[in-house]
């Protein structure tokens, strides 16, 4: 076992990524622990997903973790928006339902640069922008041993390579540690 390579997680700061598969909420969680300090959680009246922050616990502390309910997407944007510009937060995580624009999606990006903070887009499997920097597949491995390991896959990346690693979190050093898949 080893650490996750450095050039493929955290993705780079500054900018905003995507994610999408049933393992999304366990990535959005172990950047902020990779990034360390404060969490926006921004979602929109159609998710009636709810986010307990004491769920996230060996992720990241509750208080760092502010959940956002807006009206719609168009909302959504808007505040994931003026937080990564902001520069309070080191992570705006936005759940979307609806495709994103190349408009909105340059949009949160620039917001992202000018505010040193990192954006990620929660998305359905297949919807995706033009203008994330990275998109990421992310789905639970079945181990009856630990229910802790993922297969994370880049599928798009406009400044590196692809590729597909299984990873383990340890709660104890709060970080994602890679496995070689069973067989290998």
């Amino acid at each position: 076992m080893s650490d996750l390579d450095p050039r493929v997680f955290p993705p780079a700061k500054t900018r905003t990524h995507e994610v999408c598969g049933p393992g999304a909420y366990t990535f959005a969680f172990a950047l902020a622990a990779r990034l360390g300090g404060h969490c926006m959680w921004v979602r929109g009246g159609w998710d009636s997903t709810e986010i307990n922050p004491n769920g996230f616990a060996d992720f990241i502390a509750p208080e760092d973790l502010t959940v956002c309910r807006t009206k719609d997407q168009l909302q959504t944007l808007a505040v994931a928006e003026e937080a990564l510009r902001a520069g309070a937060v080191s992570l705006v995580v936005m759940r979307l339902n609806k495709p994103l624009g190349l408009t909105e999606g340059r949009r949160l990006q620039l917001a992202a640069r000018d505010g040193r903070a990192t954006g990620l887009a929660l998305i359905p499997e297949g919807m995706g922008s033009n203008a994330a920097e990275t998109r990421w597949r992310c789905t639970p491995v079945f181990d009856p041993g630990d229910s802790t390991l993922q297969r994370w896959e880049i599928i798009k990346n406009k400044s590196g390579t692809l590729g597909v690693w299984h990873v383990r979190w340890d709660a104890a050093s709060r970080r994602f540690i890679m496995v070689s898949p069973a067989g290998e």
